[in-house]
Order: C-alpha cells, then structure tokens, then sequence
C-alpha cells in the first residue's frame, strides 16, 4: 500500500487592503510638518508643494487625505502626459505622486505646473528626493520646481516604527502579540518599507507553514533572511 502524500499548504497572494484614511494616519514626530501642511489646506504657502521622504514614509498616505479633502485627482508622474494635464486639473487640485529623475515627462510636468498658475489649480508632488537633487534637462522646469516649497518627512522614531508593524498587521489581519512587535521593532531597518516587508513575509510564511505568528516564527524568517 502506498504511503499517504500529504500535500503542501500554498500561500496565495491575496490582496491586502491599506487604509489611507486620516483616522488611521499614525502622527509622530517624523511626518508631522507633513500631517501639518495637509491639515492647513488651502491655506498653503504655494499652491504647488512638494512632499518629500524615503520609501514608505507615508507620502501617499497624505496625498490621499489631501485628495479626499480637496477633491484633487492623482496620477503617477510616469502616465502623465501633455495631452492629459487639462483633464488631469478638471477638479482643480491634483497629485502627482512618485517624482524620480528620467521617469517622467518633463514637458508633460512643466505644462502642468504652467496652466495649474494659470487656473489657480492646486498641485502636490511626491518624491523620495527634493527638486534640487533631480537631474532634469529643461531648464525652465529645472528653475520652476527648485523654486516649489519642500515639506520633508522623516524615517520613523521609536514609536511611530512600532505603531506602523501594528498598523501592517492589522492590515492583514494578524494577531500578533507584544512579543512579536518589540523583536521586530529591535531587528528590523528603521523604515517603514522594511516593516511592511517583514510583515507580509510574516504573514505569508504563516499560512504557508499553518503556524500562528509567533516570536518564535519572526525569529526563523528572519535569521533566514
């Protein structure tokens, strides 16, 4: 008689719904000029802004409650083109999110930065750099976006790292217990990039073994990784 075969339990990589409401914004001391500058819309310093922080600092987490509150439509900087700036300004505010250096139109950005003057249109910018480390060959849009105010947001303290692993894993919803935070909060990179990833591989490796999320388990991956 042949030994039974006891199959393997597979992962699926199921969609994990993100909150970007503002009651589930995490303040801290990292991002609160950002929270600050969402908070005084429209009374801004500039019409166009910018927002700038490394990955996972929460700059698209604060277009979208600025979004929310103003009505402005988003795009990536990378789909933008001249044709689409009118259409992208319809509501007259609009975030352009994910500003790198060659990934974007520059004549797309600079008509958009001119008719969102003419129209009194306003405008947030995201990137993980400030305009004046962008490498950008036309020469008036290099002058016009060096001249837009930056707002900077800043890797997380202590707390804030902590809350965003709880945050994560309520995402997913994981139970995880004290345990498991502080050995994260104490091992992994201080941003919120490398703790979203460690969740997720959490999260997956979990359903993967059929264990629950353990110190134990967080000890495993992350000794393996």
């Amino acid at each position: 008689m042949a030994g039974r075969v006891h199959p393997r339990q597979l992962a699926f990589a199921l969609p994990h719904a993100e909150s970007l409401s503002r009651d589930n914004f995490l303040e801290g001391p990292a991002n609160a000029a950002g929270l600050a500058l969402i908070d005084s819309w429209p009374e801004w310093p500039n019409r166009i802004m910018w927002l700038a922080g490394p990955e996972g600092s929460g700059k698209s987490h604060l277009a979208a409650i600025w979004a929310e509150i103003s009505g402005a439509r988003s795009t990536a900087a990378n789909v933008l083109t001249a044709a689409g700036v009118p259409g992208a300004l319809a509501t007259g505010a609009l975030v352009v999110e994910d500003i790198r250096a060659r990934y974007f139109d520059e004549r797309a950005l600079f008509h958009l930065m001119n008719l969102a003057r003419e129209d009194g249109a306003y405008v947030l910018f995201t990137g993980r750099e400030v305009p004046a480390a962008l490498e950008i060959e036309l020469r008036d849009l290099r002058s016009r976006l060096r001249a837009v105010p930056v707002v900077a947001l800043l890797p997380p303290d202590d707390q804030l790292f902590r809350g965003l692993i709880v945050k994560f894993c309520a995402d997913r919803q994981l139970a995880v217990d004290e345990s498991v935070v502080s050995y994260l909060a104490t091992r992994l990179e201080r941003s919120s990039a490398a703790a979203r990833h460690a969740v997720e591989l959490l999260d997956t490796e979990a359903l993967r073994l059929g264990r629950p999320v353990t110190r134990a388990l967080a000890a495993e991956l992350l000794r393996d990784a």
